[in-house]
């Protein structure tokens, strides 16, 4: 009798999985909510919004780019859900982690492969695009483990999709299988504007982003409204060789992310804010479809354009958040 009474009165540790899915091997969807596969579709956008920046056709460098990219993201994604476990199972005790779905061990040991595939992937590209793929995994693991709770964590996010582009860029004109005779300087000036626009975007995300858990905010999501509808008018200047294209790319990202963030300024709950932060992440790609249609590259465009449907129907499945 003792001894039942003390096993009631001992707290379980939140690093301690308890719950129905504890003793049982992870399944695929379980897998699938940790690394957030439904925003994977916003990942190769990067790459290929990078290869348009440079005026020059994707080629295997800009493959490797796209195959790293989706291997650091992902490393990320496991990284994030290992680092935030005891937060979680106060907040999101359902996520997979401390609902006992997924060990810690095992999330963090997936991030490390992923990491070591991703810089893999980048150095098959080149030395130029292995330092750019370097200063990103620095970039994702600081951001997990030491920036996301204090003010430099939207900055950190913002430089890590700033990163992805130019890794992109740098992949497409310096990869021995591409322009090996370019520079990674000259990849950086010519990426250097749409850089700049993804990175704005993911600042004004991630500033919402940090409400989404309790809410309360109005200025935040009000201030991400201007900064994507400001960006969106920015785009909308029509390129000589790409028609009403960029209008449709920019209508898309407007609509994808802005409005919803008008939503979470009247309503600041944590489900509208959480969809807020969902929409912005989910404009990523019709983002990335104007950058690549402000430099010409309508094929690229439309391809991605054609991933939004598809984001936006697993993402019902699995939380991009």
């Amino acid at each position: 009798m003792i001894r039942r009474l003390r096993n009631r009165l001992v707290p379980v540790r939140p690093t301690e999985p308890a719950g129905p899915g504890r003793g049982r091997r992870p399944r695929l969807r379980d897998w699938a909510e940790l690394l957030r596969v439904s925003a994977l579709f916003t990942v190769p956008g990067d790459a290929l919004a990078g290869a348009a920046a440079t005026a020059a056709r994707p080629n295997r460098g800009t493959a490797y780019a796209m195959g790293a990219s989706l291997c650091l993201y992902e490393a990320g994604m496991a990284l994030n859900d290992w680092a935030d476990r005891d937060e979680d199972a106060l907040d999101r005790p359902q996520r997979p982690i401390p609902s006992g779905r997924i060990a810690p061990t095992a999330a963090l040991g997936a991030a490390g492969l992923l990491t070591v595939a991703g810089l893999t992937l980048a150095a098959r590209a080149g030395r130029p695009a292995l330092a750019t793929a370097t200063a990103l995994t620095a970039t994702v693991w600081a951001y997990d483990l030491r920036l996301k709770h204090t003010a430099a964590a939207p900055a950190a996010m913002a430089a890590a999709r700033a990163l992805d582009l130019l890794l992109g860029a740098t992949a497409t004109l310096t990869s021995p299988q591409g322009h090996g005779a370019s520079s990674a300087s000259d990849a950086a000036r010519r990426s250097a504007a749409p850089s700049l626009a993804l990175a704005a975007h993911t600042y004004a995300v991630t500033a919402v982003s940090r409400h989404e858990t309790h809410g309360g905010s109005s200025r935040t999501p009000l201030a991400a409204l201007g900064a994507l509808t400001t960006l969106g008018a920015l785009l909308a200047r029509t390129h000589p060789t790409a028609g009403h294209l960029p209008t449709l790319t920019t209508a898309a990202y407007v609509r994808t992310g802005a409005l919803l963030n008008l939503h979470a300024a009247l309503n600041p709950s944590p489900p509208l804010t959480q969809r807020a932060v969902g929409g912005g992440i989910r404009a990523l790609i019709p983002l990335q479809a104007a950058l690549a249609a402000r430099s010409g590259a309508n094929g690229t465009a439309l391809a991605l354009l054609g991933l939004v449907p598809v984001a936006r129907t697993l993402a019902r499945k699995v939380s991009v958040t």
